[in-house]
C-alpha cells in the first residue's frame, strides 16, 4: 500500500449515528497521546478502532498483541524483550513489543487477560515509558502511545482482584465504546 494515509472513514464503514459519532471521537482523539481503552462485544471491530486511532495520529509503527493468545509465562518477554541467555531458548537478545512500537502505537487487545503478576511492570512502563528486558540490567526508553481493548467488565475484575485498579485508570484516560453490530 503506497497511497495516502487511511483515515477513520476508510477503516470504519457505516452511516449509522453511532458510527458517525465513533468516527468523530477518533478524529478528535487521534492526534492526542492519551491512552484509550476500547470497549465492546466480541467481533465489533475494536482492533479496527485502534487502527483508525493510529491512522489519525499518522506516526510510527502500529504493533498489536493479543494478551489472551500468548502464554502468561512468555508475555513479559514478548512485551519487554529478553536478553540472550535470560531463559531457556533465549539464544539472542530480542526487542520487546514496547520497543518495536517506539514512536508509534502499541495495541493491547484482550487486556483483561493480562496476568496479574505482570500488571505492575506494565503499570510502571505506562508511568515512566521505561522498561527492562527479561534478564537485562539497563532500562530501555520507549515513547509509545498505548491503546487497549477488552470485551470483559474490568470493574468486576478489579473487585475480584484479577485486575489492578491503578492500571485500569492508567489505561483508560479515555474510554471509547464500540457499539454492537446489531445497533449499527
Amino acid at each position: 500500500y503506497g497511497g495516502a494515509p487511511l483515515g477513520s472513514k476508510d477503516i470504519l464503514v457505516g452511516q449509522s449515528t453511532a458510527m458517525k459519532s465513533l468516527r468523530q471521537a477518533i478524529e478528535r482523539l487521534g492526534p492526542t497521546v492519551a491512552s484509550v481503552l476500547i470497549l465492546g462485544e466480541s467481533g465489533v471491530g475494536k482492533e479496527r478502532v485502534a487502527n483508525a486511532l493510529h491512522a489519525a495520529s499518522r506516526r510510527g509503527p502500529f504493533v498489536a498483541v493479543n494478551c489472551a493468545a500468548i502464554p502468561k509465562e512468555l508475555m513479559e518477554a514478548e512485551l519487554f524483550g529478553a536478553e540472550k541467555g535470560s531463559y531457556t531458548g533465549a539464544s539472542k537478545t530480542r526487542a520487546g513489543l514496547v520497543e518495536q512500537a517506539s514512536g508509534g502505537t502499541l495495541f493491547l487487545d484482550e487486556i483483561g487477560e493480562l496476568d496479574v503478576r505482570l500488571q505492575p511492570k506494565l503499570l510502571r512502563f505506562l508511568e515512566t515509558r521505561k522498561a527492562r528486558r527479561v534478564g537485562g540490567s539497563n532500562e530501555i526508553q520507549s515513547e509509545v502511545r498505548v491503546l487497549s481493548a477488552t470485551n470483559s467488565k474490568l470493574e468486576g475484575e478489579i473487585v475480584d482482584g484479577k485486575f489492578r485498579s491503578d492500571l485500569y485508570y492508567r489505561l483508560s484516560e479515555v474510554i471509547l465504546h464500540v457499539p454492537p453490530l446489531r445497533t449499527r
